[in-house]
């Protein structure tokens, strides 16, 4: 498990200076009343929609499969939120790692603690069950003022980033663990630790076919196997940028009854079910950039797909 993040001399390399000088920028910005980063932010989103015409029809054909109910009109004007919100993240991410922890505490709401303790008081373990929403890095620094938990990650390529990325999660964290370090995770749960997982990505060749949103899609079994092993509770945990730019709210549901059951097929899809519910919560916030549905059952409807 990682505890700290370990500064190198090689991130001071000049390749690495634009981004240094886009980090130095970021903390500065950060420093602005959220109503000043959200009228920002919908720029920068409005400005990355314009030069990523490809991350523009990944968001457009997840959001008019998943929501085939909606008008085109509508489809549209879910598109142009969704990308108002990621240029909003941007500053999301800078809040949640260079913020004071009474900053945070002033723009912060959490609700449903009492399940944590509920389950923290029988000896178990908590698996935070949460979807890839815009809004994770502020979440864990919420919540991480409240209950020190570990996050569950994969490593960015990037070193500098991934610096970073650490340096700002363990604030309030007490560690993170690879995506692949099933055991780590395991040992903690069963030592009562929080862990933060989320199961909405492609998961390739390795996953479970299960429906999100009515589509067939690739889904890793890692929370039933992780709540079977590691003798843990599975909690929903929804997080949000507050509708009145007020800051950040976490509502931490009841634990899943009767989870897993054995069944693994059945267990991936309620966790798939109750994913789907947390992204209808606040659809324009969510990372609809992701190709979720990359890996096909036909492995020859991939291109038909994201066309």
């Amino acid at each position: 498990m990682i505890t700290e993040a370990q500064f190198e001399r090689r991130l001071l390399a000049p390749k690495f200076w634009l981004t240094w000088l886009g980090v130095g920028l970021l903390r500065l910005l950060v420093k602005l009343p959220l109503t000043t980063q959200i009228t920002l932010g919908q720029r920068f989103g409005r400005l990355f929609k314009a030069l990523q015409p490809k991350r523009v029809q990944t968001v457009r054909r997840n959001i008019e499969r998943c929501y085939p109910e909606l008008s085109a009109t509508e489809q549209q004007q879910l598109l142009d939120n969704n990308f108002d919100e990621i240029g909003m993240a941007l500053f999301d991410t800078g809040n949640a790692w260079f913020w004071s922890d009474k900053r945070i505490q002033q723009h912060m709401q959490i609700e449903g603690q009492e399940h944590i303790t509920q389950v923290q008081a029988e000896g178990q373990g908590v698996i935070l069950l949460a979807a890839h929403c815009l809004m994770l890095e502020p979440g864990a620094r919420v919540f991480g003022q409240a209950f020190s938990g570990i996050g569950v990650y994969r490593p960015n390529k990037n070193p500098l980033i991934e610096y970073l990325q650490t340096q700002g999660r363990l604030q309030s964290n007490k560690g993170l663990i690879k995506k692949t370090e099933v055991r780590q995770m395991v040992k903690a749960l069963r030592q009562g630790e929080i862990i933060w997982y989320t199961q909405d990505q492609d998961a390739g060749g390795r996953g479970i076919f299960t429906n999100f949103f009515g589509i067939e899609c690739s889904t890793a079994p890692g929370a039933p196997a992780l709540a079977k092993m590691g003798k843990a509770k599975v909690l929903p945990f929804f997080v949000e940028r507050s509708a009145d730019a007020s800051g950040y709210r976490i509502a931490i549901q009841p634990p899943l009854d009767n989870f897993p059951t054995g069944d693994d097929h059945a267990d991936v899809q309620r966790g798939n079910d109750e994913t789907e519910k947390l992204v209808r919560m606040r659809p324009e916030q969510y990372m609809w950039l992701h190709r979720r549905f990359k890996t096909r059952p036909d492995t020859n409807d991939r291109s038909e797909f994201y066309r």
